[in-house]
């Protein structure tokens, strides 16, 4: 059975990631054999869609199961339709988030677990830049 993990980085030794559209990697982890296939998200920077467009690579790859620390609405419908399974709330190391699934530990989430937009980096400033100029020319 094919596993996708969302993690910070690209073996199974690494740490589960929170985010799903927004994760640095996909491990695709056959659960038989433990053979892991990374891939590098190409999601990561977009400006919107990221979820869905994570979700369609993943179906793509014919994973039948995701594991993840949270999964918004459009990408757990992405899922949905592909007849893949979504577990949310997981963290640790994949190597054992992998071996808790396969235990029957990890139940399918039947619903997504945050809103549209999570993880996204709305930013913090408060606008207040003046500017060098001020209003002035220079000469």
């Amino acid at each position: 059975m094919k596993i996708a993990i969302t993690s910070n980085r690209h073996t199974l030794d690494d740490v589960v990631s929170a985010r799903f559209g927004r994760c640095a990697y996909f491990l695709i982890v056959d659960s038989e054999t433990m053979l892991c296939e990374p891939i590098p998200n190409p999601n990561i920077n977009q400006g919107g869609g990221a979820g869905i467009q994570s979700a369609q690579l993943l179906a793509s790859k014919e994973v039948e199961v995701v594991l993840t620390g949270n999964c918004g609405p459009n990408a757990f419908r992405v899922f949905g339709e592909a007849g893949i399974q979504v577990i949310t709330g997981v963290s640790g190391k994949v190597r054992q988030a992998v071996e808790l699934y396969k235990s029957g530990t990890l139940s399918p989430a039947a619903t997504p677990n945050v809103q549209g937009h999570f993880g996204m980096n709305t930013g913090g400033g408060m606008g207040r830049g003046q500017g060098m100029g001020r209003g002035r020319r220079f000469q």
